[in-house]
């Protein structure tokens, strides 16, 4: 791998982890047209590189909501009430994930990581974030032109999520062990589904994106060990870098479109890309490995299954 190839997967880790969008969807893609997905050996280097960029990602959340992040370490030590309720529903809703993620990951792997799962997720998550546009405009929108309490008092704000709300979007975030799903869209929608608004749900899929990518990329991380030692320190320091920078431009940019957009730009660009990715595959630009085993058959399947797709 060279530093150029860093450089790119860097860039597209980091913009598209926290985007409803897909990351896994982009890195097939990405690695194929850079040649990455041609020979076993490399397969396996890229796979190991694309979990440990993770930590760029993951970065640039601590880096941008240090204080909710210090509100939550001053909750734990009994100093922060709203600080230790938004610790413990983070914990709550990481639960799930980490529970079906363990279980299901070698399943979900060689089953669901073929061309047909992946681009049909794609797709059918596009036309949910256009359906979740409609929704949005029609119950935030006149909630804020309504001046009366009783329509604001079914939003909440994440410190004043409860347990099972907090569960909710927890489950849903499971719906991403699906490839091609999206971790970012499944818990944006749950978060506006329990009553956050759009700004406020991004925020506590952001937080809940450290335990589950940290989870998942420790976890994976510990079964590639070998790989990850064989890429070399330039390489790794420099997919970091570059996906701290591309995705803390990329949560900031989305906190603010959301406040005033909705979620229907994404569900086109979605269906866009499941289009683009089909015709790649139909014509042999890109592979997903469908007929190798489940640990050789793409140099993003093992991010796929343990809810780390953004």
């Amino acid at each position: 791998m060279t530093i150029l190839d860093a450089i790119i997967l860097g860039l597209v880790e980091g913009i598209t982890e926290y985007l409803p969008v897909s990351s896994t969807g982009h890195l097939i893609i990405t690695a194929s047209l850079l040649g990455l997905d041609q020979d076993a050996s490399i397969k396996s280097a890229v796979d190991a590189f694309n979990i440990v960029i993770q930590g760029g990602a993951i970065l640039a959340v601590l880096g941008l909501y240090r204080k909710r992040v210090l509100s939550m370490i001053q909750g734990i030590l009994g100093k922060d009430a709203g600080g230790r309720r938004l610790f413990l529903n983070l914990v709550i809703a990481f639960l799930p994930a980490a529970v079906f993620g363990v279980m299901l990951d070698d399943l979900i792997e060689a089953v669901l990581f073929k061309p047909w799962p992946v681009i049909t997720a794609l797709a059918l998550g596009g036309v949910l974030l256009i359906g979740m546009k409609r929704w949005q405009d029609r119950v935030f929108a006149a909630a804020d032109g309504d001046d009366d309490d009783g329509d604001q008092s079914r939003f909440t704000d994440i410190e004043h999520l409860s347990w099972k709300q907090a569960l909710i979007v927890g489950l849903l975030q499971c719906v991403a062990m699906i490839p091609g799903t999206s971790r970012s869209m499944m818990t944006i929608v749950g978060g506006m589904f329990v009553g956050l608004r759009p700004k406020q749900a991004a925020e506590f899929s952001f937080l809940l994106g450290l335990p589950t990518l940290g989870g998942a990329c420790v976890y994976k991380a510990l079964k590639s060990g070998d790989e990850i030692a064989a890429l070399g320190t330039a390489p790794i320091v420099v997919g970091i870098a570059v996906a701290t920078v591309s995705a803390a431009f990329a949560v900031k940019w989305l906190v603010g479109y959301l406040a005033k957009h909705g979620l229907a730009a994404f569900g086109w660009y979605r269906i866009a890309l499941a289009i683009v990715l089909a015709a790649l595959w139909f014509g042999g630009v890109v592979s997903f490995g469908p007929d190798q085993p489940a640990d050789e058959a793409s140099p993003v399947a093992a991010r796929s299954a343990s809810v780390s797709d953004g």
